[in-house]
């Protein structure tokens, strides 16, 4: 067997062995921390993640950062990660970008969303997009597009969180047991070597 022929003979093995464990089912765990919070869901059974719902109303103004509570605790499986990722959704309609966010295996307390709101505002001028407004204002936009009116004044163009939005995703998975160890040396020349940051080009 040649060099060529073992190496495409191990690829289709580790393929095969890939395919095998990505078929297993495994249960993840959600517990109720309030009796406010939703317990996260799929909208289909083929989807990578579960929704992650806000568990009280959240103000967001321009230039902040803050942690939207869910109310939810997980337990993980032996061996799985957890990952909250953006929802394509609020990416594309709204100035809230959510933060990546690594959840261990063994963490118990609630699960935090972190986003932050980047339509900054200069005396009442939205830097990014030129819009016009009164430096401080009553109105609030929501994630689904509308524009409503509170009671309290904020800075111009913030947005607000309501309860049981759907405002992050939930990823599980599976996750090898790493070591790290010290090494005097790399055991194989690499093509791209220490090229980084940009070196390919842009």
């Amino acid at each position: 067997m040649t060099n060529w022929e073992k190496a495409a003979s191990e690829l289709m093995q580790e393929a095969a062995a890939n395919a095998e464990f990505s078929s297993q089912s495994i249960s993840v765990g959600f517990k109720r921390l309030s009796d406010e919070a939703t317990i996260p869901t799929k909208a289909h059974h083929t989807d990578s993640g579960f929704d992650l719902y806000a568990s009280e109303d959240v103000i967001i103004e321009p230039g902040e950062t803050v942690i939207v509570p869910t109310g939810i605790a997980v337990e993980l499986p032996k061996g799985f990660e957890a990952q909250i990722r953006p929802r394509s959704g609020v990416t594309a309609k709204t100035k809230l970008r959510v933060k990546l966010g690594t959840i261990d295996n063994g963490y118990t307390g609630e699960i935090g969303v972190i986003v932050d709101n980047f339509r900054y505002t200069k005396d009442g001028v939205d830097i990014l997009n030129g819009e016009v407004a009164a430096s401080k204002s009553r109105q609030v936009d929501t994630i689904d597009g509308n524009t409503i009116t509170l009671n309290k004044s904020y800075k111009a163009f913030p947005y607000l969180i309501r309860k049981g939005d759907r405002i992050a995703q939930l990823v599980v998975q599976a996750l090898p047991e790493v070591t790290a160890v010290e090494i005097d040396g790399f055991t194989e020349e690499s093509e791209r070597g220490e090229g980084g940051f940009g070196s390919t080009g842009v």
